[in-house]
């Protein structure tokens, strides 16, 4: 992908997140949203460093005060019971991406990562969540992982069958790296 198109799609990317965070379900200290299906399908889409990127952007745009997070912006997001999750949406994105490298790669390899991503911003949410509100793992995992489980599991096969569709569809517009020796 050329500079200009993978700005474009990177910019893309970075509003789709933060559409996505708007379309949210109240749940507890933690909303259900939408943005992390588009934090999967930038890892998928993009190369490493424009999905890196986009969720830097967005995660940038909502520490400078921007209500971009799903309950609002600024710096002090990072340190309450959601910041775990906004950092673990970078990594995750990067994993994605590394572990779906192979542009040609398989659906396997694509699940893989996207499973991979969604543990990743629970590995880091949930015990973030925890810390942060001064709660028990228990308590922790009860509102910071198990009711997301399903949503997750149909966000990350959505994001699939997208960039299943995309590489099917517009072939020239998926990155495609060389195969690893």
């Amino acid at each position: 992908m050329n500079h200009t198109k993978s700005l474009v799609f990177g910019a893309l990317f970075t509003a789709l997140i933060i559409g996505g965070t708007f379309v949210k379900i109240p749940i507890g200290p933690v909303p259900i949203v939408l943005a992390t299906l588009f934090v999967l399908l930038a890892g998928l889409v993009l190369d490493t460093t424009w999905a890196a990127a986009s969720v830097g952007l967005y995660l940038a745009l909502g520490a400078v005060g921007l209500p971009v997070f799903a309950s609002g912006g600024g710096i002090a997001y990072f340190s309450g019971p959601t910041g775990g999750y906004l950092i673990g949406y970078l990594v995750a994105a990067v994993a994605v991406n590394l572990i779906s490298s192979e542009r040609v790669g398989s659906i396997v390899r694509d699940s893989i990562a996207v499973v991979v991503g969604s543990l990743l911003i629970y590995a880091i949410g949930v015990p973030w969540l925890k810390v942060s509100l001064e709660k028990s793992w228990a308590w922790a995992i009860a509102n910071g992982l198990t009711p997301f489980l399903l949503g997750d599991a149909i966000k990350a096969a959505v994001a699939l069958s997208v960039f299943t569709a995309l590489k099917r569809l517009y072939p020239e517009l998926i990155p495609r790296r060389p195969r690893s020796e």
